[in-house]
C-alpha cells in the first residue's frame, strides 16, 4: 500500500514501525518537526515531509495521527488534495460526520489504538459507515493488524465504548502494576525486583487466562484458599470496593469520551 502519515507522534511511529517489519508499503510522513523527521527517516527509512503534498489519488491511504484539536484544520487544508483517496483517523474523539464535513470525503475509517501498539501488542477498534467499500475496510484493517489485533465495531458509539476498555485500559493496567510495585517494596524487595516480579507476575497470569479454558473468575479463586493469604488480600479489595472502582472509573472514561467527542467534533473546536 501507499500510505501517507499526517503527524509523526508516537501512535504514528508505532505502526510504521509494525508496517516496515511487515514490508510491501510505501509510506511517507507529514511532519512539522524537523527533530522527528529526521529521527523517522533515521530509524524506518520512510520519506518524510515538512508539508501536505500537493496531491494524492484514489489509491492512496492517508492515516490521521495528529492532536484532536488540530485535525479541523489538518482537514481543511488536506481536502483539496484527497481526490477520493481513504483516510482512516486515529483522532480520539473527532466523529465521523466532523471528519465528513470537514474533508468532504465519504471513505473514511475511524481507528481508536492503543499504546501497546509500540511493541507490537495493540488492540485497535473500528468503524467506518456502512457505505465504505469491503476493500477499504480490508485496507485498515491490513494496517492495524501490523500492531496487533483488531475488532470491528457495529456503531460508531463503539467507538467510545472501547475507548473505556482497551484504549485507555493500559493506563488501568499500569496502575495496577504501580501499586503491586510500591506493596513489593515496602515488603523489602529493591525497586528493581520489586519490577521484574510483579512484571513476571502480570506475564504469567495472562499467559494462563489466555491458554486455560476455565473463566478469570475462576482461575482467580483456585489461587485462593480458605483462610489463606490470597483470600485475605482479595477480602481487602472486596471490602474497599477496588472491582467496583475500577468499573465505574471504566465507565466514567465511556462518559468523558463521548463528551470529549461532542466539543471535538465542533467546527472551530
Amino acid at each position: 500500500m501507499r500510505i501517507t502519515f499526517i503527524g509523526g507522534g508516537n501512535m504514528a511511529s508505532a505502526i510504521i514501525s509494525g508496517l516496515v517489519a511487515e514490508g510491501g508499503h510505501q509510506i511517507s510522513v507529514v511532519e512539522l518537526d524537523q527533530a522527528k523527521r529526521d529521527s523517522l527517516a533515521a530509524e524506518f527509512g520512510v520519506t518524510t515531509l515538512a508539508a501536505l503534498p500537493a496531491t494524492l489519488d484514489r489509491d492512496d491511504v492517508v492515516l490521521l495521527a495528529v492532536k484532536p484539536q488540530a485535525l479541523q484544520a489538518v482537514c481543511v487544508a488536506l481536502a483539496p488534495l484527497l481526490n477520493g483517496a481513504l483516510v482512516i483517523s486515529i483522532a480520539a474523539g473527532v466523529q465521523l460526520a466532523a471528519l465528513t464535513r470537514w474533508l468532504g470525503a465519504a471513505r473514511i475509517i475511524r481507528v481508536m489504538p492503543n499504546t501497546p501498539a509500540m511493541v507490537g501488542k495493540g488492540v485497535s477498534g473500528l468503524y467506518a459507515a456502512p457505505g465504505v467499500a469491503d476493500a477499504d475496510r480490508a485496507a485498515a484493517q491490513a494496517i492495524m493488524q501490523a500492531v496487533g489485533m483488531t475488532t470491528w465495531l457495529a456503531a460508531e458509539s463503539g467507538i467510545d465504548d472501547i475507548t473505556s476498555v482497551s484504549g485507555s485500559g493500559p493506563a488501568y493496567v499500569f496502575y495496577f502494576i504501580e501499586s503491586m510495585i510500591e506493596a513489593a517494596q515496602q515488603a523489602g524487595f529493591s525497586e528493581q525486583d520489586a519490577r521484574e516480579l510483579v512484571l513476571g507476575t502480570f506475564d504469567g497470569a495472562v499467559a494462563l487466562a489466555r491458554q486455560s479454558p476455565l473463566p478469570v473468575a475462576t482461575l482467580r479463586t483456585n489461587v485462593m484458599s480458605k483462610g489463606g493469604t490470597t483470600e485475605r488480600a482479595i477480602a481487602r479489595f472486596e471490602a474497599d470496593g477496588v472491582k467496583q472502582a475500577i468499573i465505574a472509573g471504566a465507565l466514567d472514561c465511556r462518559a468523558r469520551s463521548v463528551e470529549l467527542g461532542e466539543l471535538l467534533s465542533k467546527d472551530g473546536a
